[in-house]
């Protein structure tokens, strides 16, 4: 235990939730059940898990799932864990998405499906479509589609807006790379997660350069893009959207106050 509180800030939250993930139950469970012996096997398990959890193998890595918005999801270490912080970008989203209007909304980058199967999940008749480079993240994407029951997702393979050739949205979403390539989390505490889920460049907004660049080609006029980025990097992404001719350009904060979402409209009339 001293090792693991070495590692993480929430050394007893992931030490419960380990055994949990091993037993195959919940925390309620554990606590009315203090006194169950764990099985040999089980036991090898926990050990397992608990020398790569010090090893900064991600939780949700070991048990196979991750929570987020609403739901749960499958991951693997094909695709990012989905991190509190991204369900701003989910609540963003929808203040522009009619609760009860057909509208076409693309995620882009999708990974696990978080952002876009939350989405999909609070707006059912909006036709959501999410895209990834990885078709190992799709498989994952999809395989959570179907086992939440979300049917109003299709997924895309390719690269940003490549997968999208001749659609436009009234929403997009997406939360790309954006770690600066140099920082050295990328070899300590991050480097068992896709790295090119999260590096992009030197100075991590390649991907956003990129996005930003041809968006307007996609989006409707008065459409809206929604970006996810690091807590100092708010001023920089707001000046890219600026500089391509985005109007309303916004950034919006997460609870611990840093910048992290930043929203802009395509000129234009409201989109359909």
């Amino acid at each position: 235990m001293r090792k693991l509180a070495d590692t993480t800030e929430t050394a007893a939250l992931d030490a419960e939730l380990l055994l949990a993930g091993v037993l195959g139950q919940s925390r309620a469970w554990l606590r009315s059940h203090g006194d169950t012996a764990l099985s040999p096997a089980d036991r090898d398990t926990l050990q397992s898990w608990l020398e790569q959890r010090c090893d900064h193998v991600p939780l949700a890595y070991l048990t196979g799932e991750q929570a987020f918005w609403t739901l749960t999801l499958t991951v693997t270490p094909g695709t990012l864990v989905p991190r509190p912080e991204t369900e701003h970008l989910v609540e963003q989203a929808l203040t522009r998405i009619p609760p009860d209007t057909p509208i076409d909304v693309a995620d882009l980058g999708t990974g696990s499906g978080a952002v876009a199967l939350a989405i999909a999940s609070e707006r059912p008749q909006a036709q959501v479509v999410a895209t990834d480079l990885s078709e190992a993240a799709l498989a994952v994407a999809r395989d959570n589609a179907k086992r939440l029951g979300i049917s109003n997702v299709r997924f895309r393979h390719g690269d940003w807006f490549d997968a999208l050739p001749g659609m436009r949205f009234a929403v997009i979403a997406s939360n790309p790379p954006y770690v600066e390539a140099g920082f050295t989390g990328l070899d300590t505490t991050l480097r068992h997660e896709p790295r090119d889920a999260l590096a992009a460049g030197d100075d991590g907004l390649d991907d956003i350069r990129r996005i930003v660049a041809t968006a307007g080609a996609n989006l409707r006029a008065g459409g809206h893009l929604l970006l996810e980025h690091g807590h100092r990097q708010g001023p920089a992404v707001s000046g890219i959207l600026l500089a391509a001719n985005f109007q309303a350009v916004d950034t919006i904060p997460d609870l611990a106050g840093h910048d992290r979402i930043t929203t802009a409209q395509w000129p234009g009339s409201s989109p359909d």
